[in-house]
């Protein structure tokens, strides 16, 4: 049950972010979008994201080596900071772990930076 848990905190990660033009930003949500911000602000992650972002399929973990320039153990640590950010999905075949985007984050995403003034909140 742990594992469950843990999915649903990061799908809540992305998903208490107000767009940056709302009107009336809470503390809460001010930082909900500047960790969401951290989690992007890394040229390996933002590297990943590029890579997932223009696979048709899930990629796994050994192909994001090469890509990224860095070790297994730091694109792992990468990989964990986009999770916790609910920016990407893990399925695990057999010993290997592969990652995709999570769509509806990305949608969510852009909502979050949509700078139109009285840009509305999604609920």
């Amino acid at each position: 049950m742990p594992r469950l848990k843990e999915l649903e905190l990061t799908r809540s990660a992305i998903a208490c972010c107000a767009p940056l033009a709302a009107t009336g930003l809470t503390d809460e949500e001010a930082e909900a979008t500047a960790r969401l911000f951290r989690a992007l602000g890394d040229p390996a992650r933002v590297r990943i994201l590029n890579v997932l972002l223009s696979s048709d399929e899930p990629v796994c973990v050994c192909d994001l080596m090469p890509a990224t320039d860095v070790s297994q153990p730091t694109v792992s640590f990468h990989l964990k900071k986009l999770l916790e950010a609910g920016l990407l999905r893990r399925e695990e075949r057999g010993t290997w772990a592969y990652y995709s985007i999570d769509d509806e984050a990305m949608a969510r995403l852009r909502h979050v930076v949509d700078v139109r003034k009285g840009t509305r909140r999604v609920m």
